[in-house]
């Protein structure tokens, strides 16, 4: 949340000249997830999961030879499911996952805009009338535990990392084209990016 998922992806297929697939903006479960409705999360989680495979499967069919660029990784689902379903919601929730996972390529690269999870409370806490302005203190840090954890074991990618708190991608031209600058250079496993005058 917050840290410049759609701006880079417009920008990166803009640079490339490819074409950006971008996330589910809304979905209306999750209005109820966040005011804690009664199975809410399974809903929504699976609402999700069908929409963005459905946005994957569908860039690829058309993609023809223009290089395709998502705002998300299809595993962050999988990630947000792991947090907010039971165990038997989530058995559930994996056979479709595993169907729908398997019948997508994996990318060339991922991008993580990683973030601490006090910066992410003071970027919620700027935009008091947004929906994720909702999600308590506990869910966020949990949140930003489970992604990095995800991405110290992630291996079907090369990770370009990009520290969120240190370099401003929404609000710094300058920080943008470096990052632009750096993802048009080879990257080979897991590497950082940190912009000059970090």
């Amino acid at each position: 949340m917050r840290v410049g998922k759609t701006k880079l992806a417009r920008a990166l297929a803009d640079h490339f000249r490819g074409r950006a697939v971008l996330d589910v903006a809304c979905d209306p479960h999750l209005e109820a997830f966040y005011q804690g409705r009664p199975c809410a999360e399974f809903r929504a989680q699976v609402r999700f999961l069908y929409q963005r495979f459905e946005l994957l499967r569908t860039a690829r069919i058309r993609r023809s030879q223009l290089p395709v660029v998502s705002d998300f990784l299809f595993e962050k689902d999988k990630i947000y499911a792991c947090l907010n379903l039971d165990d038997e919601e989530l058995e559930v929730y994996d056979i479709y996952y595993r169907h729908f996972k398997e019948q997508l390529p994996d990318p060339d690269l991922t991008v993580y805009l990683r973030a601490t999870s006090e910066v992410l409370h003071e970027r919620l806490a700027a935009d008091p009338s947004g929906p994720e302005s909702k999600v308590s203190a506990a869910y966020l840090d949990g949140t930003v535990r489970a992604f990095d954890h995800f991405f110290g074991r992630y291996q079907s990618a090369d990770v370009l990392v990009v520290d969120t708190g240190k370099t401003d991608i929404v609000n710094r031209p300058e920080d943008l084209n470096g990052l632009l600058r750096e993802i048009s250079r080879p990257v080979a496993g897991t590497q950082f990016f940190l912009p000059l005058g970090s």
